[in-house]
């Protein structure tokens, strides 16, 4: 298959980006078809890595020195060609250098420029702090908060070398980019658009900002409990790492249970109405459980109160008598089989669970090498390398995707004649000096669940799209993996409960696909052919629509993982995320509570579907957007996802003990006893050695620096530090927790989008649907100069819309009382938002 069948085949990209997210972003337009030119300065890259190789991968690459009039003008000369710009420093060095995006687009009204900084360009505190990954990261509060095994092991502040937010900042730059570009093809007019990366990285861990107040007691679990009573006792944190697993629900043991060879087996089966169950039936210990009285039959949507017994087997936490008997029992059935079996016996039951990979297994696993999550791509300085496959696609062209083109070193002349040579696309120039929302008029029909596909179209109704949501009259998962998330991920949105399998359901289905111009769905293509749902049914309804699909497994080809089900976690697990954050495949650990991966497909897909538009703008067909979490754990670990011949060990920082990548880029404690993150480089040396109380640094042999920084960062507080650090321009910040970022940039929810408020912005509603106080981060990342970003209301109770749905299809009262009374339709999950 030939690029030119790619969406973005003719849209031409300049990137001036740096390390990774500016990179990143280009990268995955690059991937997508775009033609695209990277400038170096004549020093070559910022960021010396072998991941330059991937993340350069289609491009070409120019030195340039805009510190001359010479390479000014050819730079200029560049994006005189260009569609798209991109660039990720500090707000205002690019303008200093005379590449200003708000003058460019004064002569270019078409051209879309993205900037993606690490602090917002409003925020007067931070805007000119040295934002690398690891300041960022501990601003936003990733080394304290996002892993309730280090509390309880009193393990915090600890240290991630996950990219996390240069990975957010790249699906969320790249998918507001290629909106804009489609909505250029109505208005003429392109954006200047800016994402900073720490509001990219609070917007991936939005459910774990999340506070709903005086939520009831059922909605917490056995290690939030131990957190709280070790807290309220004054006991230390101080439990083994295997104890904390116990705490873990027996149907979501994400660190996984030991098996006959040794391998560690990740699970997540709780909560749902039937995966339980096949659980403990694949494990061969369902009939025996049920016979000493544990419940599988209830409705979970009551309140505890009504219950007829004290637990329901799809609902945890699970009491702790039960807990404890099935958690042994299954360790037990566990060590009876080899991990590989059990993975087959997983895939034949239709429930998610994987052997714990550490990334290098993973690049050489047989699935991500067959279904194009791992491509091999033959590097100039590397040679034949291994890389991460793309991470968006479209089906029908997915396949053109799969053999990038190495990075090229060029001179500037053939770079200018390269772009010279592309027909321009741009559309007439528009005259309208202020836009409404890019996807204005677009009506997207949500079928997902959880949080990657609801979190997609959640994201979509921000730039103006009309949402309904659409869930079946009788819920698979149980409250807590239902509502509490669906506070955050139904906000926008109108929704609707169809038994789509009944005949008066089917036909309100059918008139609903009809009349969306965008379908998500989250599933893989086994069960969407098993439901009706897959792009031949769904095709036949409605030729015209742009049906998206998210998975656990699938790439741009069919592997032998391809029709397996799994969620974030069942993909942090197969790719070496949670190896690498537990350290060793002895102690693997989830990352984050909620949706480390889960959110950052739904801003792939959202790619996906902003390129799916685009071609169709362009007169081609619509196209099918795909993307998986497992295609997306190479972006999340993108310094280390590469392997050729003589590549050093997988050995970077990793593990509950890690503090970082060196001396000069460490966690220290401060004498007042908050830690500090110093992100210094080897050339920030006698910057720092200058810093009062840090002379004679330079002189101290690079084994001893740790010492020496502990030592003399420990005389001082965490204030004193960052002022004197700052000042001398190295990077660090204050290792903050979330629950004081919320506390201290929250206002009275005020129906607008947060998108000025600096870095951080949250919103407090007294007065939300569910009838609780929630607290919730705004739809903030994505700040256009020129489209509208639209506030969403809150969360409306499941089915609160489906009369006012279906009047809109032509139904009558008459008609949906009859549908109501046949059980084809609800207007309710439960009497309370969220059961008691």
């Amino acid at each position: 298959m030939q690029s030119s069948n790619l969406p973005l085949h003719g849209v031409k990209v300049i990137d001036f980006g740096q390390y990774i997210a500016g990179p990143a972003a280009a990268m995955v337009l690059g991937d997508l078809g775009a033609t695209v030119v990277h400038i170096d300065p004549p020093s070559g890259p910022l960021w010396a890595s072998p991941a330059n190789a991937a993340l350069h991968r289609n491009k070409l690459i120019v030195r340039i020195n805009l510190k001359t009039a010479e390479g000014l003008a050819q730079a200029q000369a560049l994006i005189a060609e260009a569609d798209i710009v991109i660039e990720n420093f500090r707000p205002g060095v690019l303008a200093r250098l005379g590449i200003d995006f708000s003058a460019l687009r004064r002569m270019q009204p078409e051209l879309v420029t993205v900037s993606i900084p690490g602090f917002a360009s409003d925020d007067a505190l931070r805007r000119e702090w040295r934002a690398f990954e690891s300041v960022v990261a501990a601003s936003a509060g990733v080394f304290t908060d996002m892993g309730r095994t280090r509390v309880l092991m009193g393990k915090i502040p600890y240290f991630s070398a996950l990219p996390l937010a240069s990975a957010y900042g790249t699906m969320i730059a790249a998918s507001a980019t290629v909106l804009a570009l489609q909505a250029r093809e109505r208005t003429g007019i392109g954006d200047q658009i800016e994402v900073p990366l720490i509001c990219a990285l609070m917007e991936g861990l939005t459910y774990n900002s999340q506070l709903i107040e005086n939520l009831p007691r059922r909605y917490t679990n056995y290690r939030s409990d131990e957190i709280k009573r070790r807290l309220a006792a004054s006991l230390p944190m101080d439990m083994p790492y295997h104890s904390v697993q116990d705490l873990q629900d027996p149907f979501y043991r994400t660190g996984g249970y030991r098996c006959k060879d040794g391998r560690m087996f990740a699970i997540v089966c709780a909560g749902h109405k039937v995966h339980t169950r096949r659980c403990l039936q694949a494990l061969g210990i369902y009939d025996s459980l049920i016979a000493e009285g544990l419940v599988e039959e209830g409705d979970p949507y009551l309140s505890i109160r009504e219950w007829k017994s004290d637990h329901l087997l799809s609902v945890y936490p699970l009491p702790r008598h039960w807990h404890d008997k099935i958690l042994a029992r299954m360790k037990a059935a566990f060590l009876t089989r080899t991990s590989a079996e059990w993975e087959r016996i997983f895939q034949e039951h239709r429930i998610a669970g994987t052997r714990q990979n550490s990334l290098q297994e993973w690049m050489q696993h047989e699935h991500a090498l067959s279904a194009g999550l791992m491509v091999t791509v033959d590097d100039s300085e590397y040679g034949p390398m291994t890389q991460p496959g793309p991470m968006t696609w479209l089906q029908e062209s997915g396949e053109a995707m799969l053999n990038p083109a190495p990075r090229r070193s060029v001179a500037f002349g053939e770079a200018l004649a390269t772009l010279s040579s592309i027909p321009s696309q741009r559309p007439a120039r528009g005259t309208a000096r202020k836009l409404s929302g890019w996807l204005d008029g677009v009506r997207v029909l949500d079928m997902a669940n959880v949080i990657a596909g609801p979190h997609t179209a959640f994201y979509l109704a921000r730039f103006g799209a009309e949402v309904i949501k659409l869930d079946p009259v009788f819920p698979a998962y149980h409250p807590g993996f239902n509502l509490f998330m669906a506070t955050v991920n139904m906000a926008g949105k109108q929704s609707t409960l169809v038994d789509i399998t009944s005949a008066g359901g089917r036909e309100v289905f059918e008139k609903l696909v009809k009349s969306a111009d965008v379908i998500v769905w989250n599933a893989t293509e086994r069960d969407a052919k098993r439901r009706g749902l897959d792009r031949e049914s769904v095709g036949a309804l409605n030729p015209n629509a742009i049906y998206c699909q998210v998975d656990c497994f699938g790439g741009a080809r069919r592997g032998p993982r391809s029709d397996d089900i799994g969620y974030d976690d069942v993909a942090q697990a197969v790719s070496g995320i949670m190896v690498r954050f537990g350290g060793s495949p002895e102690t693997p650990e989830e990352h984050a509570h909620t949706g480390t991966i889960d959110a950052l497909g739904a801003y792939s897909l959202a790619l996906g579907v902003a390129a799916a538009l685009y071609q169709k703008s362009k007169g081609g067909r619509a196209g099918r957007p795909r993307t998986s979490l497992a295609a997306l754990s190479g972006l999340l670990q993108i310094p280390y996802c590469y392997d050729y011949s003589g590549r050093g060990p997988f050995d970077e920082p990793a593990g509950p003990d890690a503090r970082g990548f060196n001396a000069l880029a460490q966690l220290y404690v401060a004498g007042c006893g908050h830690s500090i993150m110093l992100n210094g480089l080897e050339s920030d040396l006698p910057s720092l050695a200058r810093v009062d109380g840090l002379q004679g640094l330079c002189e101290i042999p690079a084994r001893d620096r740790a010492m020496f920084l502990a030592a003399a960062i420990g005389k001082l507080s965490a204030e004193d530090w960052v002022s004197k650090l700052k000042a001398a321009d190295i990077g660090v910040a204050i290792c903050k927790n979330i629950s004081d970022i919320r506390a201290e940039n929250i206002r009275p929810a005020d129906a607008k989008p947060g998108i000025d408020r600096g870095s951080f912005s949250f919103s407090r509603y007294t007065d939300h649907p569910s009838g609780y106080t929630v607290v919730q981060l705004d739809p903030y990342a994505v700040r256009p100069a020129v489209a509208k970003i639209y506030a969403l209301s809150p969360a409306e109770k499941y089915g609160a819309s489906t009369r006012k749905v279906l009047r809109s299809l032509g139904y009558t009262e008459t008609d949906i009382d009859e549908l109501v009374a046949a059980g084809e339709i609800s207007e309710s999950w439960s009497r309370e938002y969220l059961p008691s």
